[in-house]
């Protein structure tokens, strides 16, 4: 996965994923919702053959980038819970 940065501002972060589409983008955006600081949390794909993802992270405070690490990192401990979950499920 790719990140091109399109817009960073003190509250404002704006960047498009190259090669995503709606599965990630749309797990990423519900948990940057978790972040308490969040105004906004969006993405828009305008054609889903031949664009990436645009994700626009708007802060009412504190830095955008933090709400996205934030994000990233509780995206992270889940996923590793559900591979454990399954992992001993196969087992």
């Amino acid at each position: 996965m790719k990140v091109s940065w399109v817009t960073q501002e003190k509250n404002k972060l704006e960047f498009e994923l190259i090669g995503e589409d709606h599965t990630f983008c749309n797990s990423l955006r519900k948990e940057l919702w978790d972040y308490p600081d969040l105004n906004l949390a969006a993405y828009k794909i305008q054609h889903p053959l031949i664009s990436n993802p645009v994700i626009l992270v708007e802060t009412t405070k504190s830095d955008p980038k933090k709400a996205l690490q934030f994000s990233i990192d509780s995206l992270r401990k889940k996923t590793k819970a559900i591979k454990d979950i399954f992992s001993k499920a196969v087992k």
